[in-house]
């Protein structure tokens, strides 16, 4: 029995009541669900724009018109699921470590229960607590990480923490299986020919956008869907993976993205996977105009939501 579910527009008006995502109820357990919307309104690591700290609001706000059943993959979510919106977690501004360990602390025992969860940044740094939490529950897991920049740098003025270095620490925590995990969208200018060599070393398997636009949609699902097995996986989206067309309101911008059904489509690519965990990082209200960033997110989200209600249903 679900326990836990949406109000209805019958119950409620669309434009009436409190935001959380999807009209979710927003509460506090791991009783009786099997998954958790949570925000992490974060951007003290940045290194361009700032302002993702707003993304999670930003998301609810337009959550509001999505509707429980998906045609695409045949399943209406909450007569398999029930799902809560946790509200945000505790976050210490200005304070990046401080900030890791509240993240960490809040989501193991949703984790340990065996709630799946799923989170809205803030910046792509986050990623890396949400990891840290995963593996004292599931031990390092496959990642699949879409994306129009690696992360795996070292280091930004000096410091090992920022959100272009978050998949780096996590290989060298030992928290993430580097061999079975992927990385897709890569693009746009970089300092060196060697831009991507870092990743490889790390022992991911990189697909950048020419990569994608020569072997086609159906090939990079197959990849994906190689590459993890049956591993555990954790999905991280940074939504600037889209093309600014589609999704301009993002903290680093870089052209030649996929579309929005593009980006809708390889999320119901990944089908069947052993999904522990989802995040949809870096959405920047200020610069988006007319809320598609954010309504482009929510309906990723929404896929991922879909994902967890097809495992359960099969």
């Amino acid at each position: 029995m679900v326990e836990y579910k949406p109000v209805t527009p019958q119950q409620q008006p669309k434009f009436a009541g409190i935001k959380t995502f999807m009209r979710l109820p927003h509460t506090q357990t791991s009783r009786g669900i099997d998954f958790a919307v949570l925000g992490v309104p974060w951007d003290g690591a940045t290194s361009y724009r700032t302002g993702q700290r707003l993304g999670p609001d930003a998301i609810r706000k337009v959550s509001v018109t999505l509707r429980p059943y998906n045609l695409a993959l045949g399943v209406d979510i909450f007569e398999h699921c029930s799902g809560i919106d946790y509200g945000d977690l505790p976050v210490v501004a200005g304070y990046i470590e401080d900030t890791y360990t509240r993240i960490e602390a809040e989501l193991c025992p949703l984790i340990e229960t065996g709630v799946i969860p799923v989170l809205m940044g803030g910046d792509h740094s986050i990623t890396l607590p949400e990891l840290r939490a995963v593996a004292k529950t599931h031990g390092p897991v496959a990642v699949i990480h879409f994306d129009s920049h690696t992360d795996t740098n070292d280091r930004y003025f000096g410091k090992p923490y920022y959100h272009g270095s978050p998949f780096r620490r996590a290989v060298e925590e030992n928290i993430l299986l580097a061999e079975k995990s992927i990385q897709i969208g890569m693009r746009g200018s970089v300092y060196s020919q060697d831009a991507y060599a870092d990743s490889a070393e790390l022992g991911f398997e990189v697909i950048t956008m020419s990569d994608v636009r020569a072997m086609g949609l159906p090939a990079l699902v197959e990849t994906v869907r190689q590459r993890v097995g049956r591993h555990k996986v954790f999905v991280t989206f940074d939504i600037d993976v889209v093309d600014p067309a589609f999704a301009p309101g993002t903290g680093t911008p870089e052209v030649g993205g996929f579309s929005s059904a593009e980006a809708i489509g390889l999320v119901q690519g990944l089908a069947g996977l052993n999904f522990i965990g989802f995040d949809l990082v870096e959405v920047l209200p200020d610069k988006d105009p007319a809320e598609i960033t954010a309504l482009l997110a929510a309906n990723v989200i929404y896929e991922f939501l879909a994902l967890i209600a097809l495992n359960k249903k099969g």
